[in-house]
């Protein structure tokens, strides 16, 4: 039986602005075992960077807020109440992250030797000296050619998948246990994604690195992860393994983002599918289920009571009405003379 790692229950962050409280993740639970890669996707404002910067505690406060009950368990510790200076001790060491913009997250007038060895002398308690010698052994790993050159150069010299390889590097220098890369092959052409998403593969079978991937390009959650949670307005809307999430979407957001991939091998002339309307407005959510207004099966219940984490099988939840007995295609059939217009 694979190792639990993390676990977090009932995590809850608002932000409280002069308009109201916006609920940026809202009661979201799910578990990470050891070596794991656990992909998070939806759309931008869902809510998958706020879960990762509730876990490293980087949430601003003010204006943010993890709310009581929020539980984030690692290694018998509740990261949600741990004091700030034992989380320091955790943050950057045991849990890591490779932040989106790799230029706006390095600092642009310290080189790249400087920035790879302060947090392993402030972790690892190592020398200025032996700190740089693991800087350059890190930036090898990475696959960055002339490491003993590039450690003295800044982060403009560096071309950006360069500059990517060295925040996986940063992240990696202290072992963590988990990695959280949010974004990682943003802004990046498609022969640098490829390339960091086989090293980041590689990484995770060579150092056991267990990663969550957080990313709104299925594709490059299709190709790393082992497990694929769908959020949806602040909640997980689906969870199941890879395989089984992309071969049976059962959540009608989750199918409608199958759908809008573009498929260039099957020999038709399609239009592309999209999801209709906008998400809603998470100062003031609609009640029921968030996605029934953009949703073409949406019953009378679904506008009414939020639908709970269902169990189709003990990998496999979603949080529909419609799918514990039937998928959204089938649903178009059973339910059409019952379907609630928008």
């Amino acid at each position: 039986m694979a190792e639990r790692i993390l676990t977090v229950e009932n995590l809850k962050v608002v932000f409280h602005t002069y308009a109201g409280m916006v609920r940026g993740v809202n009661d979201v639970s799910f578990t990470l075992d050891k070596g794991e890669v656990l992909g998070i996707v939806g759309e931008s404002g869902c809510g998958k960077s706020v879960t990762a910067s509730a876990i490293m505690r980087l949430i601003p406060t003010p204006p943010g807020e993890i709310l009581p009950g929020s539980k984030i368990l690692f290694e018998s510790q509740d990261l949600a109440t741990l004091e700030e200076q034992k989380m320091r001790q955790i943050r950057g060491n045991a849990i890591s992250m490779i932040f989106q913009d790799p230029m706006t997250a390095l600092n642009p007038v310290l080189t790249i030797g400087l920035q790879l060895s302060e947090s392993i002398i402030l972790h690892q308690k190592l020398s200025p000296r032996a700190a740089m010698e693991k800087a350059i052994e890190m930036l090898r790993l990475v696959g960055i050619p002339s490491p003993e050159v590039r450690v003295r150069q800044y982060p403009h010299q560096l071309s950006g998948g360069m500059r990517q390889r060295v925040m996986i590097a940063m992240a990696l220098s202290c072992n963590p246990k988990i990695l959280f890369a949010d974004e990682p092959t943003t802004a990046l052409d498609v022969t640098i994604q490829a390339q960091i998403i086989d090293l980041m593969k590689s990484l995770n079978e060579r150092l056991n690195t267990s990663i969550i991937l957080i990313s709104h390009d299925l594709g490059v959650v299709a190709g790393l992860s082992h497990r694929v949670q769908v959020m949806y307005a602040g909640r997980i809307v689906e969870t199941a393994k890879v395989h089984d999430l992309y071969g049976n979407p059962l959540h009608p957001y989750t199918w409608g983002l199958m759908q809008s991939i573009p498929k260039v091998t099957d020999g038709t002339h399609r239009q592309l599918q999209t999801i209709g309307g906008q998400p809603p407005d998470l100062l003031s959510p609609p009640p029921g289920c968030p996605f029934a207004p953009r949703c073409r099966f949406a019953l009378r219940i679904c506008k009414e009571e939020l639908p709970p984490l269902i169990e189709i099988n003990p990998d496999h939840q979603v949080r529909c009405w419609l799918s514990h007995e039937l998928s959204p295609v089938r649903a178009v059939d059973v339910f059409q003379k019952e379907v609630v217009n928008r």
